[in-house]
């Protein structure tokens, strides 16, 4: 029998959340990533649609999309290593420098081989700060406010995410290769702001005390929670990195015969879902727990991606992707909560974080591509049945969280062991 925690022994005071700050290397970190978030909206609406101006199909736009994620997922474990090598500030910039520039280049891009080629190099850098940030964060987040800080970084993401999409889609009239220079502009900024900011703090070098126990994936992976999370995960990415990325573009003016100002409408609409559950989502994640959070937002983005391929209007397309993106909203503070409660503040996971990134990376490269082959060669209901698909998974993520153990410490307890 499954077992489903009391709420409110969970519970903590209002006050004791409170009180804890989030750490100033955090709020740097926070504010970089709604520069990059800006950018990254910019380029979203129009990179399939830009794939598709050198005479390719659904399928071969989408992998324009994979290529970002592969290489992510390919290069994840030495952006650990290098981490280890030159510390998580100087990796975090070069990461930064290295989309800019790959982004810069796929606006000179002469046709869709270099697009492709450009593009997946600009997955080497993201992995690098991404992975950079996500340690940092870990290290330094207190436990209690281990969804209020993840929350924060995501909102970060969220709100960049809402006014990039919209611009992207005006930058589109005056071109189509526009938006990717405003984008490697916004990362040089984005890794100015950490370099000034972070400069001569512990953050800008290497750790000289001795070096903290490492948790390996594999005792990470005996964990419940963990393997929860990983699925999870996997589903989120295929669904909100992936075919929403991919295909909602495409559905918005192939089935509804909208033009990429809708489809950019339609990714903010996506991003204002997800940044109003952020306002509530990381604390109720802090206090209810983080399993809740997770079977919610699972069931909320599951049932929206269903209903979002069967869509007949453009008012309803919309609605059904703001709801959508509240179900992200619940869901990513409180998973990513959960993986930091595995790691804990005083072991070394960057191999188990890693893990829960490349897991996420890997949806959104099959994602795009299955979902892109169901359009490009089924007849009946091939945008409907592409959608389910998120949903289906979403369910198989709910199932495995509903026997894995929850994570948040109880009130006056310590790291879980």
């Amino acid at each position: 029998m499954i077992r489903i925690p009391r709420l409110q022994k969970r519970r903590r005071t209002t006050d004791s959340i409170a009180v804890q700050r989030i750490p100033r290397e955090i709020r740097v970190l926070i504010a970089a990533a709604f520069v990059i978030a800006i950018g990254f909206g910019l380029v979203a609406p129009v990179l399939p649609q830009f794939a598709q101006s050198f005479d390719v199909g659904v399928t071969a736009s989408s992998v324009i999309v994979s290529a970002f994620a592969f290489t992510r997922l390919v290069f994840a474990p030495a952006g650990g290593q290098l981490i280890e090598r030159l510390g998580e500030r100087p990796v975090y910039i070069l990461g930064l420098l290295i989309v800019a520039l790959s982004t810069a280049a796929c606006a000179f891009a002469g046709n869709y081989w270099q697009l492709l080629v450009f593009r997946g190099l600009g997955g080497i850098g993201s992995t690098m700060f991404t992975v950079s940030a996500m340690g940092l964060i870990v290290r330094l987040a207190p436990p209690g406010i281990r969804g209020r800080v993840s929350s924060a970084y995501a909102s970060a993401f969220l709100l960049g995410s809402i006014g990039g999409p919209l611009v992207g889609g005006l930058l589109a009239g005056y071109g189509l290769r526009v938006p990717f220079l405003v984008y490697s502009g916004a990362l040089l900024v984005a890794s100015a702001v950490v370099f000034f900011q972070l400069k001569d703090t512990p953050l800008g070098m290497r750790k000289k005390t001795a070096p903290l126990p490492v948790l390996s994936v594999r005792e990470a992976y005996g964990d419940s929670a963990y393997r929860a999370a990983l699925v999870s995960s996997f589903a989120n990415g295929w669904s909100s990195f992936g075919v929403r990325m991919a295909l909602v573009p495409l559905f918005a003016t192939a089935v509804l015969g909208a033009g990429p100002e809708i489809a950019g409408i339609s990714l903010a609409c996506f991003a204002a879902g997800t940044a109003l559950a952020l306002t509530f989502s990381g604390r109720l994640a802090d206090s209810w727990g983080r399993r809740p959070l997770v079977l919610v937002g699972l069931a909320v983005n599951g049932a929206a991606m269903v209903a979002l391929g069967f869509s007949g209007s453009v008012p309803v397309f919309l609605a059904v992707c703001a709801i959508g993106g509240l179900g992200t909203g619940l869901l990513n503070p409180a998973q990513q909560a959960a993986v930091a409660d595995v790691v804990g503040n005083g072991r070394s996971g960057g191999k188990v974080l890693a893990g829960f990134q490349m897991s996420s990376d890997l949806g959104a490269i099959l994602g795009p591509v299955l979902a892109g082959l169901i359009v490009d060669y089924l007849v009946f209901g091939s945008f409907g049945m592409a959608f389910s698909i998120s949903g289906l998974l979403a369910a198989w993520a709910g199932l495995l969280w509903l026997k894995a153990r929850e994570t948040l410490p109880a009130r006056d307890a310590g790291e879980p062991a």
